[in-house]
């Protein structure tokens, strides 16, 4: 596990430090509301090349930025919903899937597909100062 302490204004350290180790398969973002799960999704899509806006899929479930940068939100419907769609499937596309509000119930599910996963742990230390906690499985 690897922790990093940064201020919104350092996010982009992380950035960097993921998109070199990580180039495919699905990051599982937690955290509380407000933690800034979006907002590091948003810093990766900008990293990686993709020049639209992002925005959270909480009513959507997915949004696909580019071939190959996806983003999804189980907040409202949940692992039981996201899978009855069909949704696995789309984590196999090569690319960087980022799941927010993922569970140690889909991580293992993945695993067991043979895809590649990190989850990043995401805490409001301050207003401005969030701890990551990453781990690649």
């Amino acid at each position: 596990m690897k922790t990093y302490t940064l201020s919104l204004n350092e996010i982009d350290t992380i950035v960097r430090d993921i998109a070199k180790e990580f180039k495919s398969g699905v990051v599982i973002l937690r955290g509380d509301l407000a933690t800034g799960k979006t907002t590091f999704v948003k810093k990766m899509a900008l990293y990686l090349g993709v020049e639209e806006e992002v925005t959270s899929p909480t009513f959507s479930l997915q949004h696909a930025y580019s071939k190959n940068v996806f983003h999804y939100d189980m907040y409202n419907h949940g692992l039981d919903h996201f899978i009855s769609l069909g949704m696995l499937e789309e984590l196999e596309k090569e690319g960087l899937h980022f799941i927010e509000w993922g569970d140690e119930k889909i991580i293992e599910i993945l695993m067991e597909a043979g895809i590649d996963v990190m989850s990043i742990d995401i805490e409001k230390i301050s207003t401005d100062k969030r701890e990551y906690k990453l781990c690649i499985y």
